[in-house]
């Protein structure tokens, strides 16, 4: 079941989610929609590098070190934003940090990260392989951003970047070790 803006609003006020710094309060404006919240973007971006010679193994754990060894990590501000050219990827973060605890007797709840619609009108997609946010995640949220576009976007910090669907979860799950969860930095570190 997809939490309305009410039952969202319900269950941060019960401590079942957390959501912090909470842009507001009211159900009926932003950063809440009638199924959703926005999130905004961080001021830390993460460029990789470019690499012709490395080859990516999926069968091999992600190497949250390797990424952080191999990626420009960037400041941006409104006076110095970020431009993501045609085709370039990158990594960002939300502003918010979120939590969906797990605990015995409440209700437990995941959610999906999307883009959102006036940015995918202009070509960038976000998050778009591994939207999902599963229960026990605590943290800000890595956004894989990409320009499919065919103009340069221009990246400043806490402009909303995505939007959560939060998910009431059937049953009580059993707490899992999610590598992720605790994250500081847009590479997973």
């Amino acid at each position: 079941m997809i939490l309305s803006n009410a039952d969202i609003l319900a269950a941060l006020n019960a401590g079942d989610i957390n959501i912090e710094p909470l842009a507001g309060t009211n159900p009926s404006a932003p950063p809440f929609n009638t199924s959703a919240i926005d999130l905004r973007l961080a001021s830390t971006i993460s460029m990789p590098y470019k690499q012709a010679s490395v080859i990516h193994r999926l069968d091999a754990p992600y190497d949250k070190e390797y990424m952080e060894r191999n990626s420009e990590s960037r400041d941006i501000s409104d006076s110095k934003p970020y431009t993501l050219e045609p085709g370039q990827f990158i990594l960002g973060q939300t502003l918010e940090k979120v939590a969906f605890p797990i605990r015995e007797g409440r209700q437990s709840y995941a959610a999906r990260v999307e883009g959102k619609s006036s940015h995918a009108r202009r070509g960038m997609l976000i998050h778009f392989t591994a939207p999902t946010i599963h229960s026990g995640f605590e943290g800000p949220i890595t956004l894989e951003i990409i320009n499919l576009g065919a103009t340069s976007i221009s990246l400043v910090p806490n402009i909303y970047i995505c939007q959560l669907i939060i998910e009431q979860v059937s049953s009580p799950p059993h707490a899992v070790q999610n590598q992720f969860s605790g994250q500081s930095r847009p590479s997973g570190a």
